[in-house]
């Protein structure tokens, strides 16, 4: 590492004998827009300028770039989840011990590892001083992904350990990341000068600080210290775990969403443009699973990834049922009233247990709960940066965004899109 490195990152945690990490040490430069990917903390912070994904986006390039062609709106489900090969419902027939879900993404990365397709594997692994804090990490023992499973909640410089893998000869890597990350590496990747790069995606629609993460788990549990595991499901559950091995389970419509303050998502989050990562070679999240995870395999080299899995996978074709309409209105409602500065409709508490109860049974599930969500990622976008940031709208918001909301009277107004004008 050279001078400018040693000042930045600092070795550790070990595990046996391999340095997991190089510890990012320094705080993150002042940027609006900004989930700290780690561009701003390279040699040439100028990249952000170019590389970022809330400043002026360019999904059709980079999508010919990545995948040899854009996303097809009149292909199946492209316009809802960008360009695909295939989609399936997935897990793996021996889940892995502390994964989320059943362990596929942190599986694939270390069959990688294992086969030497790769030199090492950028992702996240937990704070040695705080479980739920994301830190980044650069894994090159296959073993050693272990300590890397599970869900983190937080925002962490992941791409600013692009330049040290190089440095230390790491020109085969995948990387496991977020949309607005994957985005930043997609523009960068070129001038990098990589010899392979594996790009494996999670979906990501909203993000916070993990200090906010921490209020939230307050909210849900009066023992949140003691809780291991967090996940959304597609059944509109939140599914809580804890180190005495039992479980709970909370209804969507009864989290206390009301409670949290009204910046705990930031701008970023709320506009963001990319749930589904379509950059990724290939993205593996739990919208579309109904109880599993959802496989979406975009290009060449997502194949090659699923298929290094061999039969230690289970594959079927994902289901759909219910629609969305009625829901993403509701949702838009609500978000008119809180870009507004109105308070949420609140449903009265007697109705909450019967509705919590009707929604995994008649609301959207399947393929058609992952287009509800992506439409109301669209929605927010649009409504979020009009009342906040509506200079930015005419650079930021996409054409597939605009196509996502004109089913609900969302449309442009003068100056917002881009073919438009000023």
């Amino acid at each position: 590492m050279n001078q400018f490195e040693q000042q930045k990152y600092a070795e550790g945690p070990w595990v046996g004998a391999v340095p997991m990490t190089l510890r990012v040490t320094e705080p993150a430069p002042e940027r609006g827009l900004c989930t700290d990917c780690g561009v701003s903390r390279t040699d040439d912070a100028k990249r952000c300028g170019r590389a970022c994904q809330f400043i002026q986006p360019d999904y059709p390039r980079l999508e010919t770039q990545v995948h040899g062609r854009t996303r097809d709106a009149s292909k199946g489900d492209e316009r809802f989840f960008g360009p695909v090969q295939q989609m399936y419902q997935a897990r793996l027939k021996a889940p892995l011990e502390g994964a989320q879900w059943t362990g596929i993404t942190s599986r694939i990365a270390q069959k990688l590892l294992e086969s030497n397709a790769v030199d090492a594997v950028l992702t996240m692994a937990p704070d040695p001083d705080d479980f739920w804090r994301p830190i980044p990490v650069l894994v090159t023992n296959p073993a050693d992904m272990a300590h890397v499973r599970g869900m983190r909640m937080g925002y962490a410089p992941l791409l600013a350990l692009l330049e040290p893998a190089l440095a230390k000869g790491y020109k085969r890597l995948a990387v496991i990341g977020i949309p607005c990350q994957v985005y930043a590496l997609r523009a960068l990747e070129q001038e990098l000068g990589f010899e392979r790069l594996y790009v494996i995606g999670t979906p990501c629609s909203d993000n916070t600080t993990t200090e906010n993460f921490h209020t939230f788990l307050d909210l849900l549990t009066d023992k949140p210290d003691t809780v291991t595991y967090l996940e959304f499901r597609a059944d509109y559950m939140v599914e809580l775990r804890f180190t005495d091995g039992s479980r709970k389970e909370i209804p969507f419509l009864q989290l206390p969403i009301s409670k949290l303050p009204r910046d705990f998502f930031p701008l970023t989050c709320r506009t963001c443009v990319d749930y589904t990562n379509a950059l990724a070679d290939i993205t593996v999240g739990y919208m579309g699973g109904q109880g599993e995870q959802w496989v979406l395999v975009r290009n060449a080299r997502g194949e090659e990834l699923l298929a290094g899995l061999g039969d230690e996978v289970e594959l079927k074709a994902p289901g759909t049922k219910g629609k969305r309409q009625g829901s993403v209105k509701g949702f838009i409602a609500n978000v008119a009233r809180s870009a507004g500065g109105l308070p949420l409709r609140r449903m009265p508490d007697w109705v909450r247990p019967i509705v919590s109860f009707l929604m995994p049974i008649i609301g959207p599930r399947g393929l058609e709960f992952a287009r509800t969500r992506v439409e109301m990622k669209a929605a927010e976008t649009v409504m979020h940066l009009r009342n906040e940031e509506p200079k930015r709208m005419k650079t930021m918001i996409p054409d597939h965004v605009w196509d996502l909301v004109a089913p609900y009277e969302i449309k442009p107004e003068p100056g917002e899109r881009k073919d438009q004008g000023s």
